[in-house]
């Protein structure tokens, strides 16, 4: 086991760096300068934009760029922003709480109800369960994030008045709680019909009707031996979408304007703030290398046969 930890961890090695070097390239290449920006409608004097560019660095050739980011990040910086001259890992570290209470209440919305609908309609495949939730799913998978979080702002705000219509306080979790739910519809759809499908495979597998014939508790059946096998998929999906909960808030948190990493992130690409948005895709990346690692171990916590070489 240590040693396959280790040498994961190596493997990231190079997938942080060709993933923090193809954004670092993205964010340099759009049009529009940051510095130009900095006086809105008003001419800019070049005098000062290329002191401010010489200050920043912003003058040297990209690839000196990037080493220096790097070498900044393995010291914990992570650059200033060019408007407010701010130190970016104390926007990201404002941010990044707030987007990991609402990734978190989105994803325990996703495991509880995805793998409990998926369950009953496993289970019960072909029956009015298994057809019911199947088309709720697809529903939901249908209709784009935008609309469920806008129809829910405004059922839920403006006409019966339950919730605000914007979250005013992003430290409360009650208004956190249906930004949360749209946040992790789609997720919850893909975690039901993922669970559905490998509940009703596995009823089929010849574990099962040894034990069945056994004679043991039809709980036990479906605890310890149908539900704990048929996770291994729902677990991969569940582990990979922490990364994508976090970045994938930026349409629900600008709806219901919570200020988290999702609002940071669309206020730096208006702004081209190009060390925000270097900052908080590393962050994700870094969310995102460590719950695929988590997932890697939990398999042989699910399935004893796995072994880690």
């Amino acid at each position: 086991m240590g040693r396959y930890v280790a040498r994961r961890l190596l493997q990231m090695i190079p997938v942080f760096i060709g993933t923090t070097l193809l954004i670092f390239i993205m964010v340099n290449v759009l049009p529009g300068d940051p510095v130009r920006a900095l006086w809105g409608d008003k001419p800019p004097d070049p005098t000062q934009v290329a002191q401010i560019r010489h200050d920043r660095g912003l003058d040297l050739p990209l690839w000196q760029q990037y080493l220096h980011y790097m070498g900044g990040l393995l010291q914990g910086d992570f650059g200033k922003t060019i408007a407010g001259n701010r130190p970016v890992l104390d926007e990201i570290t404002q941010a990044f709480p707030v987007s990991m209470r609402l990734a978190s209440m989105a994803w325990t919305f996703e495991l509880i109800v995805g793998i409990t609908l998926g369950v009953l309609a496993g289970i019960r495949r072909g029956r009015l369960v298994d057809n019911t939730v199947t088309l709720f799913t697809l529903l939901v998978i249908s209709v784009p994030i935008f609309v469920v979080g806008l129809l829910c702002q405004l059922f839920f705000g403006n006409e019966l008045g339950w919730i605000t219509p914007t979250v005013q306080d992003s430290e409360n979790m009650g208004q956190l709680l249906v930004p949360a739910l749209v946040l992790g519809m789609v997720g919850l759809a893909y975690v039901a019909r993922l669970t559905r499908t490998s509940i009703a495979e596995n009823r089929q597998a010849d574990y099962m009707r040894t034990a069945v014939a056994k004679g043991l508790p039809r709980q036990r059946i479906v605890t310890r031996h149908l539900l704990r096998n048929s996770l291994i998929p729902v677990v991969t999906y569940l582990g990979t979408d922490v990364g994508t909960l976090m970045g994938g808030a930026v349409i629900t948190e600008g709806i219901f304007n919570v200020t988290g990493v999702g609002n940071l992130l669309f206020q730096a690409l208006a702004r081209r703030e190009g060390a925000v948005i270097v900052g908080v895709v590393t962050v994700l990346v870094l969310v995102y290398l460590a719950a695929s690692l988590i997932v890697d171990l939990l398999y042989a916590v699910l399935d004893p046969r796995i072994r880690y070489a």
